[in-house]
């Protein structure tokens, strides 16, 4: 029988304070693994650091911001005919042994993208109101367009199966931020997408791509645009129909 490949792809941007201790946690808990590291043109020692642990490490030329590095290494995926890639964030808020819950979860259920959830049970993870308010309001409306519930539209944290990694690296006009929107559009194409519960840290060290005032601000705005769009632009399609 033909070993499964399974591909961690981490966007990372001015990240040398916590790659290291990913990529260690990663090699560890989850051995089973490749990993690459998209180095979104990082203005410190992010691609030193990762190339010192002999990781593969795609470093770009320009930064491109998060969604174009998380579809860089979904095209690497489906480049190297990988079947699954989890998309793990550089910051040490995803836990790479809950990573395997995912994957578990999508070889079990045959689900096209497993998302881990912050918000099915309560883990203890403390999460700003303002953001805490947005998934509320977009968790609303997949329940009320999809006619399904996902507590965690926002959540990077997510397992894609082969069918979701050809669409992706294929997608022209993938989203700036491939958050509810994306999981709306993914609903509406007829994939099965599921939630597992998922313990996550709060990040110890940097700056997030979401802080101060304005790029929440501009986040949420685009956010409701896109997810306007795609609610007008197509019809919900039977699970199934891809």
């Amino acid at each position: 029988m033909k070993k499964e490949k399974v591909l961690f792809v981490i966007p990372a941007y001015n990240e040398e304070e916590n790659i290291e201790k990913v990529l260690n946690e990663i090699k560890k808990d989850a051995s089973f693994a490749d990993i690459l590291v998209v180095n979104d043109c990082s203005k410190d020692n992010t691609e030193e650091i990762v190339r010192k642990n002999k990781v593969k490490c795609i470093n770009n030329i320009f930064n491109m911001k998060y969604a174009m590095a998380v579809q860089t290494g979904i095209k690497y995926a489906q480049k190297n005919n990988y079947d699954y890639v989890i998309q793990f964030d550089a910051d040490g808020q995803h836990i790479a042994k809950e990573a395997i819950r995912l994957l578990e979860e999508a070889k079990s259920s045959n689900a096209d993208i497993v998302i881990g959830s912050r918000y099915i049970k309560n883990t203890g993870y403390h999460c700003p109101l303002f953001r805490r308010i947005g998934t509320k309001m977009f968790e609303i409306i997949i329940k009320l367009f999809c006619k399904q519930e996902i507590a965690d539209p926002l959540s990077g944290f997510q397992c894609l199966n082969k069918k979701v990694i050809e669409r992706y690296s294929k997608m022209g006009n993938y989203p700036e931020f491939p958050d509810a929107n994306l999981v709306i559009e993914m609903l509406k194409a007829g994939y099965v997408i599921k939630e597992v519960p998922v313990k996550m840290r709060l990040r110890e060290n940097g700056e997030s791509m979401h802080g101060g005032i304005i790029k929440p601000i501009k986040y949420m705005t685009e956010m409701i645009y896109e997810i306007i769009f795609i609610l007008i632009q197509s019809p919900i399609k039977k699970k199934g129909n891809k």
